[in-house]
Order: C-alpha cells, then sequence, then structure tokens
C-alpha cells in the first residue's frame, strides 16, 4: 500500500469512528472556568496536603506497622506507585536516582526524612548528594555506585533494627522496587544490614489510602463538579433524541472536563439498555427514547481522582417520569448502597465486608455484585477491595487489608430487577459514587448519591 493510499485510508476511518457530533446548540455554550484557581494556588494547597501526610500520617502508621526505617528508590520514568504522595506539585518524575529514607527517632525526635538524589521536596527533605570536584573546580553530583555507597552510610550510621521495602506479590501499590534497584541496594547494604530488611506492604497502601482534613472540602467541591457534567450530559442540553449518539454525549463530558482545566483518568462511557432489544454489540449507538442511559465517568484535579456511575432516563412522549418499574430498580440499587454503608467498618477487611454485603444483599431477595474499590491518589487505589465483577466470592490479597480511619471509597455496584412495564426485561442499575470513612469511623457519602434518574426530556 502505498503511503498516500494509508493515509486516504486513515482519514476515511478517522471520519468514520469521530462524526460531526449531534448535540443541542446550548451545550456547545460553556465557557472554561477555574474551579480550584490557578496552578500556583493549587501547588500551594498541595504542598500543605504532603507536609501533613510526611509529618502526621507517616509517623503513626510507621510505629503501627512497626518499621523504624521505610525505603523508597526508584529511577526517573521507573517510579514507585507511592512516589507522588512523597513529592511536591512540581516534581513529576525521579531524578535520575531518587532514594527516599525514613527514619523513625522515636516519638520525641520523630520521622527523619531524607532525599538522595533530587531536592528538599519544598523543605520537606533533607536533600543529601554525593559529590566529586570536577576538573574546573565545581562540585558535580555523582550517580551510580557513588550514591548506592553515600545510602549505605547513611542506612549504617542510623543502625535501625528493621528497614522496610516496597516489595510484595500481591499488592501492586506496595510492590514499586524494581529488581534491578534491589539487587544493588542488597549489595550496598552487605550482609549485616540486608539481613534486616523485612516487607511490610501495609505501610505504602496505608500511606496512600489515607487523606488529610483539608483534602476533604477539596474533593467533595470535586465530586459536586461531577454531578454538574452527568446531570448536564444526560439532559436535553446535550442528548437529542433520534440524533444524538453515546460518543457524542462521551466526548462532550471529555471536552467539558478539559474546558474547566481538570484531567480525565480514563476515556468516559456511556451506554444503553433498550426494551427489547439487545444492545450488548452496539457501538455508539443513537440515543432513542425510552432507553435507559449509564456513564461511567472519572476526573481528575490536584493529585486526586473520581470514578462515578449514574442513570439515565430519555422520556417518552407524553412522560413525565420514568415508569415505576424504572424507579424501583434504582431503588434496588439504593438498598444495596444502604447495605454497603452499614458494612463498610473500620478494622474490617474487604474480603469480611464483601461477604456480609451478599449475604444480606440475597436474604433481601435483591440480585446484584459488587465491585467496591479505595480512591484518591488513583483511580482504583490503594486498600481493600470489595469484591471484584468477576471475583464476588472474594479477591485474594488484596480483599485481605483492613478498612482504615480518613479513607476514601468508591462504592462501585449494580443490582439488575425485573421490570413489568418492559415486559420483566431485566434491567441493570450501576451506580458508583464517593464515600469517606471519617477519622471517627463513620461511612457516609462524600456528597450525596444519585436516588432519581435523570431524565431526558
Amino acid at each position: 500500500m502505498t503511503n498516500s493510499i494509508h493515509a486516504a485510508a486513515l482519514l476515511a476511518l478517522s471520519l468514520t469512528a469521530f462524526p460531526a457530533p449531534a448535540l443541542h446548540a446550548q451545550a456547545r455554550d460553556y465557557a472554561p472556568e477555574r474551579p480550584f484557581g490557578t496552578l500556583r494556588e493549587q501547588a500551594r494547597t498541595q504542598q500543605a496536603w504532603l507536609e501533613e501526610r510526611l509529618e502526621v500520617n507517616l509517623p503513626m502508621l510507621m510505629r503501627k506497622h512497626g518499621v523504624e526505617m521505610w525505603v523508597v528508590t526508584m529511577r526517573e520514568y521507573n517510579e514507585d506507585p507511592v512516589f507522588r504522595a512523597l513529592v511536591s506539585p512540581t516534581t513529576f518524575a525521579a531524578r535520575r536516582r531518587t532514594i527516599y529514607i525514613f527514619h523513625d527517632r522515636g516519638p520525641d525526635a520523630g520521622v527523619e526524612r531524607l532525599a538522595l538524589g533530587g531536592t528538599s521536596q519544598g523543605g520537606v527533605y533533607e536533600a543529601v548528594r554525593a559529590t566529586v570536584t570536577a576538573p574546573d573546580g565545581r562540585a558535580a553530583e555523582l550517580w551510580g555506585k557513588d550514591q548506592w555507597d553515600l545510602f549505605a552510610r547513611m542506612v549504617r550510621e542510623r543502625d535501625p533494627a528493621n528497614i522496610a521495602v516496597n516489595i510484595a506479590h500481591e499488592h501492586n501499590f506496595a510492590d514499586g522496587l524494581s529488581a534491578g534497584e534491589w539487587e544493588q541496594m542488597e549489595e550496598a547494604l552487605g550482609p549485616d544490614l540486608a539481613g534486616r530488611v523485612v516487607r511490610k506492604p501495609l505501610l505504602a497502601i496505608d500511606y496512600l489510602a489515607m487523606r488529610v482534613p483539608s483534602m476533604t472540602p477539596v474533593y467533595r467541591k470535586l465530586q459536586a463538579i461531577v454531578h454538574e457534567i452527568i446531570a448536564t450530559a444526560f439532559s436535553d442540553v446535550v442528548i437529542e433524541p433520534g440524533r444524538t449518539s453515546t460518543a457524542d454525549v462521551v466526548w462532550w463530558m471529555r471536552q467539558r472536563v478539559h474546558d474547566l482545566g481538570l484531567g480525565s483518568w480514563f476515556q468516559p462511557s456511556v451506554s444503553v439498555q433498550r426494551r427489547g432489544v439487545s444492545m450488548a454489540d452496539s457501538i455508539a449507538p443513537v440515543i432513542v427514547r425510552g432507553d435507559v442511559l449509564h456513564c461511567d465517568f472519572g476526573i481528575v484535579a490536584m493529585g486526586m481522582t473520581t470514578d462515578t456511575q449514574h442513570m439515565a432516563y430519555v422520556l417518552r412522549e407524553g412522560e413525565t417520569e420514568a415508569p415505576a418499574g424504572l424507579q424501583q430498580a434504582l431503588a434496588n440499587s439504593n438498598r444495596l448502597q444502604d447495605i454497603l454503608l452499614e458494612e463498610t467498618k473500620v478494622g474490617r477487611t474487604g474480603n469480611e465486608i464483601l461477604a456480609s454485603v451478599l449475604e444480606t444483599m440475597r436474604a433481601e431477595g435483591l440480585n446484584g455484585t459488587m465491585y467496591t474499590h479505595p480512591i484518591g491518589d488513583h483511580g482504583h487505589g490503594a486498600g481493600p477491595l470489595i469484591g471484584l465483577w468477576d471475583y464476588q466470592t472474594g479477591v485474594p490479597g488484596r480483599g485481605d487489608p483492613y478498612v482504615i480511619p480518613s479513607m476514601w471509597f468508591s462504592t462501585e455496584l449494580q443490582a439488575t430487577t425485573p421490570v413489568p412495564e418492559w415486559g420483566g426485561q431485566p434491567v441493570r442499575m450501576a451506580q458508583e459514587e464517593e464515600a469517606e470513612v471519617t477519622a471517627d469511623g463513620e461511612m457516609r457519602w462524600m456528597l450525596r448519591r444519585q436516588t432519581e434518574l435523570h431524565l431526558v426530556r
């Protein structure tokens, strides 16, 4: 195939995959805003969060898990999953090699924080470098073996009883130490110190999962933006039945997020359930009256992520509300949410919560599945999983951590209900809302949950 033919084929494919959007004119009227201020203002807030996590959360968690020294080492573009929760918002990657050493000197002296490579991250670390005098008389930073020699000396001088590293077979957030880094670290430490290395995966997991109080109001505002975007997307501002496709709605949502100066961590999705029609193989169908709509939507701001699923109904001519059967189907999903919040308690594992939720669900005659996951620094965040769609008997390893205070969950679940008005056809109501476990251990909605279907008129 010649280049010109290849280019023409690609152009034709792009026009097919991304046709001109069929949106109401009002959908183009939203002007960009700055809901969280300038980037500089956001960075100032994020830096304060970092300081509190390192000064308050980390010492508490190191003592909880019996860790005297925690070492997190990585190289540029091969960062540890915990990296972004350890650095300033102005740092985007590790510098060549960056080694962070956290040494607990006790409640009075506190946790010493050393950065071998890179900067002090706005003053929260003591930056220590191995240097040599270059021929021109200036100090040059060494890298490689000299940095490992410096690391070994720092550890030897502090003589910790144990040294925790991020190696874990079952927990991705606690498995950031690459094989190459570990081999060099082990050689630098020597047999005695290397013999003190331990694996404490819950330290990294809990550090990522635990929020600081000042994050919550900002996250609540972020969730309000999510609800506003979904409510507009699932309305006649965006959707014209018989003309607008699900892909049109998806790209309107993506564009709205971009125009607000926010980010997306996955491509949104909008799907359709239709009476008497299987939509399983449909790709970007045109939305028609009588459709049930579902969206999955997640955005990013100030180092935090959201993950939300809502349901909508496209009114038929003459209707002013959704059929009673569809309203009941949503109520059944709400009841499953209630059960989840009742069963989620500090000190219980994700697998324990899953078993209790499903037992109560079945006893009440509901038909549903559960995939609730922590959220925060990452969309599918660190902490106990409460089921996966294909693991409804428990998630080995990742369902075993305990719920801790001051963490957030994305309460992902679905309930399927036969709808009389659809001839008994089962309708799946999939919902996902953010909830917080407070410092006191109470589980509550971050903002609010959907209790009524969005209506497209």
